[in-house]
């Protein structure tokens, strides 16, 4: 459980919320998550643009950033290596789907330690299980992270075996979109692909810093025979870094060039290195 020492809400320690939080209520709201190296998050600006988007589509008051970074500092504080969410809610309201004519906001910033990841992981690469669960299709949602996370919940709940670290998810139509907790790339006849996210699907920070980084890197519609013919498939956060995928039920695939050049640009962007395994 995180440490109630870093959970901070409307620029206090506080480990409880209103009941009338329409966050609560109805996921009326967004969220970031982010990596934060010594008091430092090195994708901050990505995460901003993401979040300031967010507020517009879904027609809530932009936060002020000097507000945030000061709130993510105050959470982060004495963590050499954290993990940190930040909600911004519609704030509270009376019941019922409409808001009030002002709607003010509620910030909530919780940290946590960074739990590293198997550093096998990120040499030999990851399984992952082929979930039933699919993304809902909904254009005006389409991209941002919105508070309603119940399809990645559904999905998580089909697994339980611990050699599995993610689930592939697709959409209604059969189409690649992501993982349960991350975005997803593939190369197919040496070029990087990502999947269109116009339809569902979240675009990730990771996955940005990704595409940034593959100045070849294509948007498509991805579907299981491309994702079959792939030569390399690999999950973008920016959490748990870049990993290459060595097996998607029983379709195997190699760790090759793109991901190690990914894993490099992830260094350079100022996050912590990847420890190589130490076994075979």
């Amino acid at each position: 459980m995180n440490d109630p020492a870093r959970w901070r809400v409307d620029g206090r320690a506080a480990t409880e919320l209103p009941v009338g939080d329409r966050g609560l209520a109805y996921g009326d709201g967004l969220f970031e998550t982010m990596r934060v190296v010594a008091g430092r998050a090195p994708l901050w600006a990505w995460h901003m643009e993401r979040l300031e988007e967010g507020c517009r589509r879904l027609q809530l008051p932009q936060p002020a950033s000097a507000m945030l970074a000061d709130e993510v500092s105050a959470a982060a504080d004495g963590l050499d290596d954290a993990v940190v969410r930040i909600t911004w809610t519609a704030g509270s309201g009376p019941r019922g789907y409409a808001r009030q004519a002002t709607v003010s906001g509620r910030l909530i910033v919780v940290a946590s330690p960074v739990h590293h990841a198997d550093p096998f992981m990120a040499t030999h690469g990851v399984a992952l299980f082929e979930c039933s669960t699919r993304w809902s299709l909904q254009p005006r949602l389409a991209g941002i992270k919105h508070l309603n996370r119940l399809e990645q919940v559904l999905a998580r709940a089909e697994w339980e075996d611990p050699s599995f670290i993610d689930g592939l998810m697709l959409d209604m139509d059969d189409r690649v979109i992501s993982t349960t907790a991350a975005s997803i790339g593939l190369v197919v006849d040496g070029v990087p692909m990502f999947p269109a996210l116009h339809r569902c699907g979240v675009a990730g920070v990771g996955r940005r810093l990704a595409m940034a980084s593959l100045p070849d890197a294509v948007e498509a519609d991805i579907d299981r025979a491309m994702l079959a013919s792939a030569s390399e498939v690999f999950l973008a956060s920016s959490v748990r870094g870049m990993l290459p995928v060595r097996a998607i039920g029983d379709r195997h695939y190699a760790t090759g060039p793109v991901v190690r050049a990914l894993q490099a640009a992830w260094t350079t962007a100022g996050m912590p290195p990847l420890r190589p395994a130490e076994q075979p």
